[in-house]
């Protein structure tokens, strides 16, 4: 099974991807492979950075490009983090057992948690958090598309409570993954 986790900034799918690895799944990021290719470029990993690079990306190599370069590195029992394009998740798709999750939380609690976190470039209030937020919902294929991905998920949960309910909605889901799994 490969697990693909899409959703808005925040939401939580860090979360769900450590949780995923503590059952055995090997972890894959898309953002990875721009920070990669930034260290490779000898250019920090800035938010800007890496969502410049992964438009670039897919405008030279094609939407998927992203997912082509971790395509060798899956195993079939594997969490694919970061997915911000539909063409990302029409390639994930070509893989048997893939299924598309997206993780949801209020934009409120999202840029709370963003200001726990302290990453450079999230926003440092809410207002500045929601319009970098659009910005990534581009129209253009090659640019990420965050709301089209989301529109796309197999499986929704919800992340809009403790750390301790986003892991048990999580495990819920994978229950009712593995049981259809093998059926």
């Amino acid at each position: 099974m490969v697990i693909g986790l899409t959703g808005p900034n925040a939401a939580g799918k860090g979360e769900v991807a450590r949780w995923l690895v503590s059952r055995g799944f090997l972890y894959h990021s898309l953002s990875d492979v721009l920070r990669e290719e930034l260290e490779r470029l000898d250019k920090p990993a800035t938010r800007e950075n890496m969502i410049a690079l992964g438009n670039e990306m897919r405008a030279a190599e094609g939407p998927g490009a992203l997912v082509a370069r971790i395509g060798t590195r899956l195993s079939g029992s594997d969490v694919v983090d970061s997915i911000r394009n539909p063409s990302e998740v029409l390639s994930l798709r070509k893989l048997p057992g893939f299924i598309l999750v997206g993780v949801a939380a209020p934009v409120e609690l999202r840029f709370a948690r963003s200001q726990a976190r302290g990453r450079p470039g999230d926003g440092a209030t809410l207002e500045e958090f929601v319009a970098r937020e659009s910005r990534e919902n581009s129209s253009d294929p090659h640019h990420q598309q965050l709301a089209r991905t989301f529109a796309m998920v197999d499986h929704t949960i919800a992340n809009d409570g403790s750390l301790e309910q986003l892991q048990r909605r999580a495990s819920e889901l994978l229950e009712r993954l593995t049981a259809a799994a093998r059926h």
